[in-house]
């Protein structure tokens, strides 16, 4: 029979940390979703309530709801591209939501709306004719796409993406609450792939 993962320590100092970047990422690619979307307010809803929460607002309801309401955005949009912004912003407002145990699903809920907002990076990168181009730039005024989608500084012939920047971005909270967990589990695909790359990258 399974075991319960073990509890960790987890402050509402680091909840909110940890939210608050993933509000951060998610709203690097709001503008790929609402250029598919753009009377569609769920995804910038779910950032919002993140950012609220993330700026010392209560845990209610309001933020599961946004964060559902942004994943069927995610599913009616139409388009790859947009599909993982609106999930990047799900992500977002469920972030609040993590639980204090040592389980490897848990990475998913601190790295989730960067994965999907560097896949929605790629997506939109590999077809901009199609799906319209994505924004120059970011909230730091930084944003650049190699020919092979979003990969972390360092790599040869690469410029910096979304999950560069959530390398460099990362708050303290989110490599402290990682070393409590363990690694990025197998399998998700592509964005299962990002979230591994990162997790790496973070606890280097």
């Amino acid at each position: 029979m399974p075991t319960e993962p073990e509890e960790i320590d987890l402050s509402e100092h680091e909840l909110r940390e940890i939210t608050g970047y993933a509000a951060a990422c998610a709203s690097r690619v709001l503008s790929v979703f609402e250029l598919r979307a753009a009377a569609d307010t769920r995804p910038r809803e779910a950032v919002d309530a993140a950012w609220a929460f993330a700026g010392g607002g209560r845990r209610t309801g309001a933020l599961r709801t946004c964060a559902w309401a942004a994943y069927r955005a995610a599913r009616e949009a139409g388009s790859t591209a947009a599909g993982d912004a609106a999930r990047a912003a799900s992500h977002a407002a469920a972030a609040a939501y993590l639980h204090p145990r040592a389980s490897a699903h848990q990475v998913k809920h601190i790295l989730g709306a960067a994965a999907h907002a560097a896949r929605a990076e790629e997506l939109a990168s590999e077809g901009s004719s199609q799906e319209g181009a994505v924004s120059p730039e970011g909230p730091s005024g930084e944003w650049a796409v190699s020919a092979q989608g979003p990969v972390l500084e360092g790599s040869p012939g690469s410029a910096p993406g979304t999950l560069a920047w959530a390398r460099r971005n990362a708050p303290p909270a989110v490599m402290a609450v990682l070393g409590r967990l363990p690694a990025a589990p197998p399998g998700g695909g592509r964005v299962g792939e990002l979230i591994r790359a990162l997790d790496t990258a973070l606890r280097a």
